[in-house]
């Protein structure tokens, strides 16, 4: 089921006006639907137009881990972690962190 929002963005990145904010909204969103799948295609676009933005990076890893890809979500959460830090950005930096242990306890890997 698609938002009232989804179907705004979406007709904003039909006419041509493509950008990481965009994207990272049309992910947001479309988490909330429950269509991770397509949140993830939105948030890596997201920050392969931006690579600096660490909430999207930090719902990439969201979007990857309800998918049911794991390694991915790790990866993203340790590249993010790592753009958070450089922006300065201890919070999301800290929580990408937390994440990444849990998918791997969860997973019953080592940390």
């Amino acid at each position: 089921m698609n938002s009232d929002a989804i179907v705004n963005f979406e007709r904003l990145l039909g006419a041509g006006r493509d950008g990481a904010l965009l994207r990272f909204s049309l992910g947001s969103e479309y988490l909330k639907t429950g269509d991770s799948s397509t949140a993830a295609k939105h948030l890596e676009q997201a920050v392969a137009l931006d690579p600096g933005f660490s909430a999207a990076w930090k719902l990439l890893g969201r979007a990857f881990a309800e998918c049911g890809r794991f390694e991915q979500a790790l990866a993203v959460y340790e590249r993010g972690s790592s753009v958070a830090d450089a922006n300065g950005d201890k919070r999301a930096a800290k929580e990408m962190a937390v994440f990444a242990k849990r998918i791997v306890k969860r997973r019953g890997q080592p940390a």
